[in-house]
């Protein structure tokens, strides 16, 4: 087992997270084993993945790591606000604004559509810490695309880095109990996506029952005209 640094063009969060997660598990980092190259591998052989998006993208990894006898944390940090700080290409202050979007635990659920069927193994545990993030933009003298061609028009900035502003909730996704506590409060028996919006999540209702039922923590019990009914897995 040896020690292999694999740190290109990792972001400042990454970076910072994982020398966080490293001392809080006693683990040494970018660690070669099982043919792969772990974020951090403590003493007793726990693998610690830290993935600020993406997170399907570790489903084959986690998969083989646990098969191979490995405890496996996943750690996904979840952006609440994030402050957006562009400079010109001398480095010269160019804005300093807070970003209008606001995450929430749910977004949680798009991140998890190629990864159910591990989240109630055992030895797995999924760590969602919510952060308040600073995103470093460069302003350029014109549009451009990204260097993974991800933009469908091009644009006169380019993100070049994150980092952590701070840390505002640690919570620990390991079993049905954790998984069930995101659906809204006193449901009825049958519930359905409407119950779900009505509770004051609309924009999550149906990807939120699309997970749970897949996990699965709820099975659906029947169907009316267009509508899925469930209940919660005894």
């Amino acid at each position: 087992m040896n020690q292999t640094i694999n740190t290109y063009n990792e972001s400042s969060l990454h970076n910072t997270l994982k020398v966080f997660y490293a001392e809080k598990f006693n683990g040494q980092t970018e660690v070669e084993c099982d043919g792969h190259i772990y974020d951090i591998l403590s003493d007793d052989g726990q693998v610690i993945e830290i993935q600020t998006k993406n997170l399907s993208k570790l489903a084959g990894k986690i998969k083989d790591a646990l098969d191979k006898g490995h405890k496996v944390t996943l750690v996904y940090p979840l952006v609440y606000r994030t402050r957006i700080i562009t400079t010109d290409e001398e480095g010269k202050p160019v804005s300093n604004r807070l970003s209008p979007k606001k995450g929430c635990i749910y977004d949680i659920c798009r991140e998890l559509t190629g990864m159910t069927d591990i989240l109630l193994n055992k030895k797995f545990t999924l760590e969602v810490i919510t952060i308040n993030m600073i995103e470093h933009r460069v302003r350029t003298a014109s549009p451009v695309q990204t260097n993974n061609k991800s933009r469908r028009y091009r644009k006169n900035w380019l993100k070049v880095n994150k980092r952590l502003d701070d840390i505002l909730e640690t919570r620990q996704f390991k079993n049905k109990k954790d998984y069930l506590a995101l659906l809204p409060k006193d449901l009825p028996v049958e519930f359905c996506a409407k119950d779900i919006a009505k509770a004051g999540l609309p924009r999550y209702a149906h990807l939120l029952l699309w997970v749970l039922s897949r996990i699965p923590v709820i099975q659906q019990t029947q169907t009316k005209g267009k509508t899925k009914y469930y209940s919660i897995c005894h």
